[in-house]
């Protein structure tokens, strides 16, 4: 059995897998296995991992079953005390698993440690040092875009992003795996404010550095797929995670954040599958009603201090 199991969800990545692949066999940790779940590419991806790089795990799904399926089914297909979720288009510098590991290792309480991960094309720059969520029903990263050197100290944050993460696998066990639900987008968020409510914390590690191409499936920063679905696991994701006393607190908040995105949206000529989305959120609510959090005592005291956390991320995403 290996410590580390390396789960790289692929579609139609091609372009991206031999420096991705490339940069894991230099690192010095040697203690990991690497899984490619591969979501039906049709362009030569695992043929290319098959011929170049023999020791790689190929798990071949059917079809594009989505980023939450895939990392599922790679997290069940070893047996490895922490699993690392990684982009395809992301290169990792040497040491990142050794760094993550290190954090997990000397932290029980921990569920996920992100790694810093830095723009490609702009490498001085953040693509994102942790995910926060605020009471406006917001996921961000305040990182974005900012010089990397800023964010030097290991960090408390919401969820971590899973381009490029370890995780603690035996916890899945009890707090569930990634909602199949979401398809992609969010499920990261998901999972990880998820694991906050059974007293778990995440921490992004700058010691660790993963450059990251991104959008390389998706293929834009804003694009009619991804404002659709993240406006649509937004509103399922507060179904899921939030208590009623919560929901009904923050509603006006809430309103108020999709009214301003919504606006954002029209700006960009993508109104119309912004409020596509908002449709599509309340039908997967009611396809997955039985999917939301039980919250026993111990869930709604931890719900009651990620409330707080909530309104002072509101005043971090306005500041």
């Amino acid at each position: 059995m290996k410590k580390v199991g390396v789960i790289i969800p692929n579609y139609n990545g091609k372009k991206y897998l031999t420096d991705c692949l490339k940069s894991l066999q230099k690192q010095s940790y040697r203690d990991m296995e690497i899984i490619l779940v591969d979501n039906g590419s049709s362009d030569g991806s695992i043929e290319l991992v098959k011929r170049d790089f023999p020791n790689v795990r190929i798990v071949s799904l059917p079809e594009n079953t989505g980023f939450a399926n895939a990392v599922n089914v790679g997290i069940k297909a070893t047996n490895a005390e922490y699993v690392f979720l990684l982009n395809n288009d992301t290169i990792c510098d040497v040491g990142v698993i050794e760094a993550l590991g290190t954090v997990l290792d000397h932290k029980p309480g921990v569920f996920s440690v992100q790694a810093k991960m830095l723009q490609v094309k702009e490498p001085h720059n953040i693509d994102d040092a942790g995910d926060y969520y605020c009471a406006l029903g917001w996921a961000f990263s305040p990182s974005k875009d900012k010089p990397q050197e800023r964010y030097s100290r290991r960090a408390c944050i919401t969820s971590a992003c899973a381009g490029a993460a370890m995780y603690r696998r035996e916890v899945f066990e009890k707090i569930g795996y990634f909602d199949e639900a979401h398809f992609c987008y969010l499920e990261d968020v998901d999972i990880g404010y998820r694991a906050r409510l059974f007293g778990y914390v995440n921490v992004c590690e700058p010691l660790a550095i993963v450059y990251h191409v991104g959008s390389a499936s998706s293929g834009s920063r804003h694009n009619a797929f991804k404002v659709e679905l993240t406006a649509a696991n937004n509103l399922y994701f507060i179904y899921k995670n939030m208590n009623i006393l919560q929901i009904i607190i923050n509603l006006p908040l809430f309103v108020a954040g999709v009214i301003i995105k919504h606006v954002f949206y029209l700006r960009k000529g993508l109104g119309r599958a912004h409020i596509k989305g908002l449709s599509k959120g309340f039908s997967k609510i009611i396809k997955n009603y039985d999917k939301r959090v039980t919250f026993g005592a111990r869930q709604f005291a931890y719900s009651i201090l990620m409330q707080f956390e909530l309104w002072i991320n509101l005043i971090k995403r306005i500041v």
